[in-house]
Formats: C-alpha cells, structure tokens, sequence
C-alpha cells in the first residue's frame, strides 16, 4: 500500500475548507518550499504561520482564507497528537499570566513602537473593535465605540472612572472631554503611558503603569477595553474581586473583551509567540463563573462581526503606511503584522471568536438597566 505524503494530507485536509493547493482564487495559497507541508501539519497554526514568516506560501486574500479555514472547523477534523495535548495540560495548570509576568505582553507588543500603531490605527489610537453600526469609516467607528461606551457608563460631571488597560488614552481623554469626568487609567506599556500622558496632561487624567492586583480604591465607574485577554483564566476570579472592591455600591463596570465560543485554556500558539503572550481568550462560562459572586450582569451585547471590519480597516492603513515605516522594520516583520491582521479578521468573520460588552452592577440597578445600542 502507498504511503500518504504530508502534502497530499494536506490536500486533502484544505479541500475540506474549499482551499485548493496552488489554486487560482485569490482564497488560494502558492506554495513556494516543499517543506511548508511538513512543518504545517506537525505543528498546526504555529507551524502555518512560521512556515508563512519564512516566505514558504503565499495567499492573495489571507482573510479569506482564514474565514475558509475557520469556518469549515477544520481543526476538530483533525487528529489530536500527544504534544498538543501536553500544550494543553501545561496551560491548564500552570498560570502564565502571574504578576512577574504581566509586564510582558507591554514589553514584547505594546512597545513594538508607537509609530506601528500610529500607521495602523484610527487619529485617536483605539486597539480595539469599532462600532460600525452608523459608521463609514474607522474614525467614526471608534468615536462610535467610546460613545457607546460612555453611554452605557451613564457618565455625568464629577465622576471618578477607572479605566483598566487604558491603552493610548483614547477613552480617558473622550471621557473627560465629553463627559466632565476625573480619570485613572492604568496600563502595563512603557509606551503607552508616556504616550498618554502627553495627549491627556491638560485633562484630570493620571496615567500609571501599574498592574491591576495593586489596585485598591473607589471609583464610581470601571471600564476595560480589550484588556481582559491578557489575564488568564487562573485570574479571572482575582480580576473580578479587583473590580468589585474598587466600584462603589451604585456604581457600573463595563468589560469590553474578545471571547471564545467554548471554553478552552490556551490561545492560538502562533498569535501567543509573536504576538500577545500569555494570552487567552475567555468564554462565557468562564466570564460567568469569575463574575457571579461579585457581580450582577446588567447587559450582554455582542458586536463580533464589528472586528472584521476593524482588522480590515488597520491593515488598509498598515499597508498604506509601509514605505514610512519600512526603514526601520523589515520584510519579516511586515509578514508577521499582516498576517496577524489577516488571520484574526478571518477569524471574526467566520464567528470563530467575539467581541462581548458586559455591563455589571455590584447589587442590581433598581428599576433595571436600559441599555443603549
């Protein structure tokens, strides 16, 4: 009996998501190394992404194929190996986002360089998913996001808002402009801070970096943007408690996160070596489970189909920008970025992952919560 190449697995294995193998949709990858089969099939996402940074293949549409290969569940058509399942169990038991390691992430993305960011993001440097309900562009889509999520606070004058992972300062500067509040955002990017503390030194804004454990005093109003993907499920429960002994008895706390369909303990290892580190993505079980002796949910909305939009939208600006940042990044380096934006829009618009706004209360909002959409 013949043996099976890697490549005719591999094959076979794309079929199942409408992908052909040299193909000519822009879907389609162009193999250039042979040893890309090898590599992918041995070390699944991690091994397709490597294999991509080294110029084996190619894609004309890389989102395209990713929504191809997401939503045709090709993983769970495979078969599990032994390393794998030692991936899993090292995640499942062994807490990768301890407060040694928190910095981390700061260190290794969030300080890539400001001027990455800049080139790839909205005027207001928003790293995380618009709203395009009403929205044409990126611009308005992120003014529509921190209104939204200034709305849903129920921000007034004189309030004092803790915004954990402030990021660039984007919601504390929108906040305290339009809505006359007092600001502390906290951040775990070198970068970040000093960037925030430029835009927003004329604003009652304090920008520290500093880890969420060490927080420890009242606000009338928690938010957190994109954030929570960095905690780890081991300190889901901790970052719950956090916020509840930071919020006043009236007040709301709105988490803005990314989330997974089912629960699981790891990331994509591709996304977690190059990208995010320690990173996970938490379900709704999990959010559940953290929150319901601290909290009550007031409001559960997702927009996930929103992000797609807003990866399209950072990598047009990205590639529009390249010439500008190309002297000090190399080719590998645009590889990795766009493959990394292209990967995750495919991935929201097959519904593989979310992008959930949760509003709690300490004790519930008495004559209930209307939330604004």
């Amino acid at each position: 009996m013949e043996k099976t190449t890697t490549k005719e697995i591999i094959h076979k294995l794309l079929e199942l998501a409408g992908v052909t193998l040299n193909g000519k949709q822009p879907w389609d990858i162009q193999v250039h190394n042979e040893r890309f089969y090898e590599m992918a099939l041995r070390r699944g996402s991690l091994g397709l992404g490597e294999a991509y940074l080294e110029g084996w293949w190619d894609c004309e549409k890389l989102d395209e194929f990713f929504y191809r290969l997401m939503r045709s569940d090709i993983e769970n058509k495979m078969k599990k190996n032994w390393l794998l399942m030692f991936r899993i169990f090292i995640a499942k038991f062994f807490n990768l986002q301890t407060k040694q390691r928190a910095f981390e992430v700061g260190e290794k993305h969030y300080d890539l360089g400001n001027d990455i960011f800049a080139a790839t993001l909205d005027s207001g440097m928003s790293y995380t998913c618009g709203y395009w309900k009403n929205a044409d562009n990126l611009e308005q889509a992120q003014q529509a996001k921190l209104e939204l999520v200034c709305q849903k606070l129920m921000l007034r004058p004189g309030m004092r808002l803790l915004d954990i992972g402030c990021g660039w300062g984007a919601l504390a500067k929108y906040a305290a402009e339009k809505y006359g509040v007092s600001v502390v955002g906290i951040t775990v990017s070198v970068e970040q801070a000093d960037y925030a503390k430029k835009t927003c030194q004329a604003l009652p804004i304090e920008i520290r970096l500093q880890d969420y454990r060490e927080l420890n005093e009242s606000f009338d109003r928690i938010v957190s943007l994109g954030m929570f993907e960095h905690v780890g499920h081991h300190n889901y429960h901790t970052y719950m408690q956090v916020a509840h002994r930071c919020l006043k008895e009236d007040g709301l706390f709105l988490l803005h996160t990314i989330g997974a369909n089912q629960t699981g303990y790891k990331a994509d290892e591709w996304i977690t070596k190059y990208i995010f580190p320690n990173g996970m993505l938490p379900s709704v079980a999990q959010i559940g489970k953290a929150s319901e002796k601290f909290f009550i949910m007031e409001d559960w909305h997702n927009f996930g189909a929103d992000y797609d939009k807003t990866l399209m939208a950072w990598y047009e600006n990205f590639k529009q920008h390249w010439d500008e940042l190309k002297s000090r990044y190399d080719q590998r380096f645009y590889r990795m970025w766009t493959y990394y934006l292209l990967s995750c829009a495919g991935g929201f618009r097959a519904r593989g992952m979310q992008l959930w706004q949760i509003v709690f209360t300490r004790n519930g909002l008495l004559g209930g919560y209307q939330a604004p959409r």
